[in-house]
């Protein structure tokens, strides 16, 4: 799910827009990665010469490798381990922004190298839990008033339950502190314990009805009742896995309430809350969420 993390990263530097950004990742599991991209990932060619190659390709009836071996670019050796190389989906993430004519090779090239140098991530394997975990700490860095380990473990969490229940074609963004909420359609759950946290899930409801349809695996046409618990299904399942991570982690004992709906129209939130936007296809949802220490 890094491609995620990149896709926080170029909204941020306002790269692209985030219509644009979602259209590229909802194209991430029909596309494939194309060796001009990984040679120019792996420093073997530069954005110059791949455009070249691509550039010959549209006038000669021939292989992106055939072409790049024949003009000394790349080895027969270097085109056999491409083939077989790891395909990071940040990095397909980038070629579909290029093929979208959103960025060039050049522009990609330029943005990769500046992202592996802020998020210090180098090499191709970056499908481990050390470089997740790496690119949550980064991710998670808040200017005025760091998260502790509590609220990190719990978005963390989200971030995996959110590729598991509802799909990984989502952007997030950083969290944001806030004292007040303007809600839309909003389930609230509070955490009891030594870990005292209140959570919230808002959201338009024509996004619920999206977000309730992929999480059920149900086609939900309105907003009703079944999209409604299904909304709050999900946010009880995440906060019990929550706690039950806590539980073996840190042994501390957490209980949860019975989520319900939210009726103000505003959320007065208190010291230590956070907004996190996460922005699907489908819409943008919020979690709102509130952590102290009992």
């Amino acid at each position: 799910m890094f491609a995620q993390f990149f896709g926080s990263y170029l909204l941020n530097n306002k790269v692209v827009s985030p219509e644009q950004l979602s259209e590229a990742i909802s194209k991430l599991k029909e596309s494939r990665m194309k060796l001009g991209t990984l040679a120019m990932h792996q420093g073997l060619m530069t954005a110059a010469e791949v455009d070249e190659v691509c550039y010959l390709q549209s006038r000669e009836d021939k292989r992106f490798g055939e072409i790049a071996i024949e003009r000394d670019y790349l080895t027969e050796e270097q085109v056999e381990d491409l083939l077989h190389s790891q395909n990071p989906d940040y990095l397909l993430l980038g070629q579909n922004l290029v093929d979208m004519e959103l960025l060039s090779n050049e522009q990609l090239q330029d943005l990769l190298l500046d992202y592996q140098n802020d998020t210090e991530i180098y090499d191709m394997d970056i499908e481990n839990q050390t470089h997740f975990d790496q690119l949550v700490k980064k991710f998670l860095l808040v200017s005025e008033n760091a998260l502790d380990d509590y609220a990190k473990a719990y978005l963390k969490l989200l971030f995996n339950d959110f590729v598991r229940f509802i799909g990984e074609d989502f952007t997030p963004m950083a969290p944001v502190p806030a004292t007040e909420y303007p809600i839309n359609y909003c389930v609230e759950q509070r955490i009891n314990g030594d870990i005292q946290a209140v959570t919230y899930l808002d959201m338009p409801k024509s996004t619920a009805i999206a977000f309730a349809s992929r999480y059920a695996s149900m086609e939900f046409n309105e907003f009703n009742e079944y999209v409604k618990a299904s909304i709050e299904d999900f946010l009880n399942l995440h906060n019990g896995l929550y706690g039950v991570n806590i539980s073996n982690s840190h042994s501390v004992e957490l209980a949860l309430d019975p989520p319900t709906t939210v009726e103000e129209d505003i959320l007065e939130l208190t010291t230590n809350s956070y907004v996190i936007p996460f922005i699907y296809p489908f819409g943008t949802l919020h979690l709102i969420v509130t952590f102290q220490k009992a």
